[in-house]
């Protein structure tokens, strides 16, 4: 491991490629899952330092994977990811406890600022 994992859950397979190369330039260690399901049968969960999320997925979503994650007392900073901007989303995810919630299509910018605000660096 380089660096701290960042768990990319996605179910675009885009982002699942695209996402990780980026992250691995910032200075990171990637897993990617296709879905919530997938996170939570992984053996990451323990090592994950930060999650990127997106919030519509089929099965569990991202909000529920927060929720679940909350159930099992397990804080592991969030950013979620959407392709649907909508600012009361966005203000309910912050308000539950998410460290940001970013607009598809974001910048490398806004990605590295919402990592460093997770890891707190």
């Amino acid at each position: 491991m380089t660096g701290p994992l960042v768990c990319v859950v996605d179910d675009d397979e885009s982002v699942r490629e695209s996402l990780p190369g980026l992250i691995k330039a910032f200075g990171f260690t990637v897993a990617a899952f296709s879905s919530a399901e997938e996170f939570l049968e992984s053996n990451c969960i323990p090592q994950a330092g930060c999650l990127i999320l997106d919030i519509t997925m089929p099965g569990m979503s991202g909000p529920e994977l927060q929720s679940e994650l909350k159930r099992r007392h397990l804080k592991i900073p969030m950013v979620f990811i959407t392709a649907k901007r909508d600012e009361t989303v966005r203000a309910s995810l912050l308000e539950r406890g998410a460290v940001e919630c970013l607009f598809k299509p974001f910048s490398a910018v806004e990605l590295r600022g919402a990592l460093k605000a997770a890891f707190r660096i």
